[in-house]
């Protein structure tokens, strides 16, 4: 019936209507994590909650060798902050960039100061003492966790939307309802370069996908076949990925 129902009970009624939820972070759940011991990075004020933690902190542990986990790990580094590094892979962010390039990113954080403990995850927290599934022991008063996101798309499905990791959209990112739009992170859509379905969660994808998605709802029928691509930046070093 093109209506949104809000929270406080009005009802609104649209032509057009963009769905850009966005990602929520993996929570870390292991025995003895307090909610407000362990950060996620996804918003401003979780970033402020990081610096105003890294003020006083003695040693942090960052938790996932992500791109979001390992700028996290240099930022700390830039403040002289101790910092380990947990993650169940072999190589930091082999599976996006391969074994050399992941080999190579472990070596710049290393000479930087930064301890890696590769195939290992958090077993538990006892206060600020971290123990990792292979045994060992550290101490960390900071703990951010980076070990990934999941697309928002409870309200999608409960409108019914066609989701399939994210919401499914056409070349225009119109979702399976007609006039309904979806954008960002959880956009899943036909990549006419590839051949393949594609969602990418990255800022540069979500904010190119929106432009596309307002001229659509005014009636441009634009199809969207930007080409995704993303940068990381980690001390002196900018890595760039197309």
């Amino acid at each position: 019936q093109r209506r949104v129902r809000l929270e406080a009970g009005r009802t609104v009624g649209f032509d057009a209507l963009l769905l850009a939820t966005g990602a929520d972070p993996f929570p870390l759940n292991v025995p003895g994590a307090a909610a407000s011991q362990i950060h996620t990075l996804r918003s401003l004020a979780d970033s402020s909650a990081i610096i105003a933690s890294a003020s006083t902190a003695c040693a942090a542990l960052v938790v996932g060798a992500s791109f979001i986990g390992l700028e996290v790990a240099a930022a700390l580094r830039a403040r002289g902050i101790p910092v380990h590094v947990a993650a169940p892979g072999a190589v930091p962010m082999e599976r996006v960039l391969g074994t050399e390039v992941g080999r190579f990113v472990q070596s710049l954080h290393e000479a930087h100061g930064v301890r890696f403990h590769m195939g290992c995850k958090v077993d538990r927290i006892d206060g600020n003492r971290v123990t990792l599934t292979d045994g060992s022991v550290m101490e960390a008063d900071l703990i951010v966790a980076g070990i990934g996101v999941r697309p928002a798309t409870a309200l999608a499905e409960q409108a019914g939307l066609a989701v399939d990791n994210g919401v499914t959209v056409d070349r225009y990112l119109q979702t399976s309802a007609s006039g309904v739009y979806a954008a960002g992170d959880i956009a899943n859509w036909p990549d006419p370069h590839s051949g393949m379905r594609l969602r990418v969660e990255h800022w540069v994808t979500a904010q190119r996908q929106g432009q596309v998605a307002a001229l659509n709802m005014l009636g441009r029928r634009q199809c969207f076949d930007a080409v995704p691509f993303f940068w990381s930046r980690h001390y002196d070093t900018t890595l760039r990925y197309v």
